[in-house]
């Protein structure tokens, strides 16, 4: 029985190793036959796994930030800028929301910050701090388009208790924001250091820029975040104001609309804003959408410190995409 059996397993290896060599034959033969070298052949065997290409975003020269024209020739600022600006481009659904948000807010924005004499570019900070959600709260509890934290918040004049927390509030976090940062440019005569504090803080910067005898913050050790942090602002403006030359394709109606609002003062409490909503033909929802600051069901407002709100109720027109089409800033 040993015998038949080394018999049959010594011809079944004959017989693969004679079906490889034909195999192996017959291959060389077939390239042969057609005029293909095998380089050739090799160069056509992979396949495309996905349906588009990916290319890397070229880095230019410089950019310019603030006015200031920052060279990106050094080798770590070129690398530094180049993993921004392709991180922004390819994080497509991220990015085109921005893109979308921006068309809402940046012109609440942007007249803020030239009445504080700070520069447009710096809108853009705001999109890295909160992707431009007022809703927006860190993981530190810094909140709104801005991300305060709340003792800076209240440093800078805004009210924030258990009822009332204007970090939520568009238009006075941005004007804390503008006294924050015309106080940093104050310190430093340089806005991409000014950006920078607004990340690691100013007695951080200052502190660098000391110990490690630097003139601007591009050429501090910090960490990660912190060093990302300017090279983010400028990949991200350089997108929003290039969409398309990235791919980012959006038609007019495809950006978020302004909804135009009423002011309504209040200086007396308000009990339940529920029923102060149905009061303005709104529901509670939208009335807390439209004034996140609003923190609780209610609002009163102290005899000692009495003071008047401006609550802002939305136009009833501009609540529905159907009859916005025409009317899309």
């Amino acid at each position: 029985m040993k015998i038949y059996r080394y018999l049959l397993m010594g011809l079944s290896s004959i017989a693969i190793i004679g079906l490889c060599f034909f195999l192996t034959s017959h291959q060389a033969g077939a390239v042969e036959a057609v005029g293909v070298t095998e380089v050739e052949e090799t160069e056509q065997l992979p396949q495309r796994l996905v349906g588009f290409n990916i290319y890397s975003i070229p880095v230019p020269d410089y950019v310019e930030f603030c006015g200031k024209k920052i060279s990106l020739d050094r080798y770590d600022m070129y690398e530094r800028y180049d993993r921004e600006i392709n991180s922004f481009a390819y994080l497509h659904s991220t990015t085109m929301l921005l893109i979308k948000r921006a068309n809402r807010y940046f012109p609440v924005i942007e007249p803020i910050l030239k009445k504080n004499n700070i520069p447009d570019d710096f809108k853009y900070l705001a999109v890295i701090e909160s992707n431009l959600s007022p809703r927006a709260v860190s993981t530190a509890k810094a909140a709104g388009l801005w991300q305060f934290m709340a003792d800076t918040g209240k440093r800078y004049g805004l009210e924030i208790n258990n009822q009332v927390d204007e970090r939520y509030h568009i238009e006075k976090s941005t004007e804390a924001a503008c006294q924050y940062l015309n106080e940093a440019y104050r310190k430093y005569r340089d806005w991409a250091s000014v950006a920078a504090s607004y990340n690691g803080g100013m007695g951080r910067i200052s502190t660098e820029l000391s110990s490690q005898m630097a003139n601007n913050s591009f050429d501090l050790l910090l960490v990660e975040e912190t060093s990302r942090y300017v090279f983010r602002i400028m990949a991200a403006k350089e997108i929003f104001e290039n969409p398309r030359k990235y791919g980012f394709i959006l038609n007019r109606e495809d950006l978020y609309p302004v909804i135009r609002t009423k002011k309504v003062q209040v200086s007396e409490d308000i009990p339940d804003l529920a029923v102060f909503a149905q009061e303005q033909n709104i529901s509670y929802f939208q009335l807390k959408d439209f004034n996140i600051w609003l923190r609780e069901k209610s609002l009163t407002i102290s005899p000692k410190n009495p003071k008047t709100y401006t609550i802002e109720i939305p136009l009833a027109e501009d609540l529905y995409y159907s009859r916005n089409k025409n009317r899309n800033n």
